[in-house]
């Protein structure tokens, strides 16, 4: 008899980090939903590829931060796959103007927050309560919920507060639903990107070019976001059962102290 596949949910998935972590979960004999506001057609030629690896792919046309749409979700999955495994937290957004915290306004805050924490937290407390159910209902269901942060977490940048708010809030969250679903065994992890070569990075590359070769990382290279897939793919497999609420740094070396 056929082994049933494991089903990963991953946000933000149609490019950048959230795509490469689909594409290594693709490798590892995952079944996908992948999540992005872009539309099935703007998405069609990444994700093609994917379904070539032998994973089902479901595409959702989902904008986090609305509540229908993250319901919606859910039961297209649940009717599609019947069941979910992985949850990767991964869609975010920069403020769409880096803007001083003293001059920074309400509207941008309240977008930033609403995408990369509010968003989450719900998805999670919906996907999270469907775990639950599957793991009442067979002893050898195994499950994870895996949250994408940024070294912004604890790094203040006064340019763009809301964001290092929402990433820190993000970090938070890992620990309550770590707290949470222990009494089920189903552990929730963090990994911290650092400075990751994306569509995000764009507007500040030659920024970061100049103090990545000034010595600001200890690895004097931008991370790439398979960087961060490969952390992501360590902890789908299970092979870091025994560290639910923890963070992964992949920041090459940033957060190291030194004198």
């Amino acid at each position: 008899m056929e082994k049933i596949k494991k089903v990963a949910l991953v946000t933000g998935g149609a490019r950048g980090i959230g795509f490469a972590i689909a594409a290594i979960f693709a490798k590892e004999n995952f079944d996908l939903v992948i999540a992005d506001i872009r539309s099935k057609d703007e998405a069609s030629a990444g994700i093609e590829p994917l379904r070539k690896t032998g994973a089902e792919v479901l595409y959702c046309e989902c904008d986090i931060s609305n509540a229908a749409n993250r319901s919606e979700m859910i039961d297209k999955i649940k009717k599609r796959f019947g069941r979910l495994n992985v949850l990767v937290n991964n869609a975010g957004v920069a403020p769409a103007v880096r803007a001083d915290i003293l001059d920074a306004t309400e509207e941008s805050y309240e977008r930033v927050m609403k995408i990369n924490l509010q968003g989450p937290y719900f998805l999670t407390q919906l996907a999270a309560g469907w775990m639950t159910e599957q793991k009442k209902n067979d002893n050898d269901y195994s499950a994870c919920i895996i949250n994408i942060s940024s070294i912004s977490a604890t790094a203040a940048s006064v340019g763009r507060g809301e964001y290092c708010i929402s990433k820190a809030g993000l970090s938070m969250m890992t620990k309550l639903w770590a707290v949470r679903l222990a009494e089920f065994n189903i552990p929730v992890y963090e990994i911290r990107p650092g400075i990751i070569l994306t569509d995000m990075t764009s507007a500040v590359k030659e920024k970061y070019d100049k103090l990545i070769a000034e010595g600001l990382l200890l690895e004097k290279r931008w991370g790439l976001p398979e960087d961060v897939a490969k952390a992501a793919a360590m902890m789908a497999r299970g092979d870091i059962a025994y560290s639910t609420g923890q963070v992964v740094m992949i920041d090459g070396g940033f957060s190291v102290e030194r004198l």
